[in-house]
């Protein structure tokens, strides 16, 4: 149509009139009149291949994601797994693999609450010096619903306990942190748990009197999120997603011991084997280890 001569004119009407009358933009055109390749190029990487080829480093990949304790390991711990086992090479290498394989687990996007939601950091300098706790249910396969209750230390992300009941009671709340308190601080007792700080959400269970004069009777200060607001709970809300992807969407239980005997494992895999991209791509135990040894030395 452009190259049609214009009787009034004795003109050819040109490529930038015709766009603007047909709506089109001329970058269109021109794409379209390009002869388009019998076969693609074949999509590579720059510079040198490396020391192995990608179908080896696929096959490697394979190995990461079968062998991981865990489902749905993104590139980035992928790729600290391979460095574990003497593999080095590049994120954006292992990204582009994995795509191209189709390995890559499917993104899952929330929504943002606004700053009023979380405006700041709910990440410590030290261990043990805010944990986070919350709830959550599963289905035996005898169709009864479970409580799940957690509590995860704000600093190592670590779980520092964990525990199922039938009934989601504020006494059952106070189990994890029991255990936590037991394991991480050597007994419990009065003022034992001194400089705590427990973070929950404004859950029945949590702001209970009961649950409130516990923790204060063990020494720690209560630190309740925005209410509607899960970022403020982020730490404990990041456990739980992790706990539901690998463990409670991905089998069944007859009965209460065998869920609670399955979080107890599930705990222990998760602090010795779960990376945590922050710390270097370390475990929450070996970033405790690693912390402790440091006041050791220090002290």
């Amino acid at each position: 149509m452009s190259a049609v001569i214009s009787i009034s004119t004795g003109k050819s009407y040109g490529v930038s009139r015709v766009c603007r009358v047909w709506g089109l933009s001329r970058a269109s055109v021109y794409r379209n009149l390009q002869p388009v390749p019998s076969e693609l190029p074949m999509r590579r990487r720059p510079g040198p291949q490396g020391p192995m080829s990608d179908a080896d480093l696929v096959d490697a990949i394979r190995c990461v994601i079968t062998d991981s304790p865990f489902y749905g390991e993104g590139h980035r711990k992928v790729w600290a797994r391979l460095r574990y086992k003497g593999i080095r090479t590049s994120k954006a290498r292992v990204l582009r693999l994995m795509r191209e394989s189709g390995l890559c687990a499917k993104p899952c996007h929330g929504a943002s609450h606004g700053p009023r939601a979380h405006d700041g950091t709910i990440i410590p300098d030290t261990i043990d010096e805010m944990w986070g706790t919350d709830m959550t249910a599963t289905l035996l396969s005898t169709g009864q619903q479970v409580a799940v209750f957690i509590a995860v230390d704000h600093c190592s992300a670590s779980c520092v306990g964990i525990h199922a009941a039938m009934r989601g009671t504020r006494f059952e709340a106070l189990q994890p942190i029991r255990q936590g308190v037991r394991e991480c601080f050597g007994a419990i007792g009065k003022d034992v748990a001194d400089g705590l700080t427990i973070r929950h959400d404004n859950g029945s269970q949590y702001i209970s009197h009961d649950f409130q004069s516990e923790i204060v009777w063990l020494g720690a200060k209560s630190s309740p999120s925005f209410v509607r607001a899960p970022e403020g709970n982020g730490c404990a809300e990041r456990f739980i997603r992790t706990l539901k992807e690998n463990l409670l969407w991905v089998r069944a239980f007859d009965t209460i011991e065998e869920l609670q005997a399955a979080l107890q494992k599930f705990k222990d895999d998760y602090n010795e084997q779960w990376l945590i991209q922050r710390h270097g791509h370390r475990s929450p135990n070996q970033f405790r280890r690693d912390t402790m040894d440091k006041m050791s030395a220090a002290a």
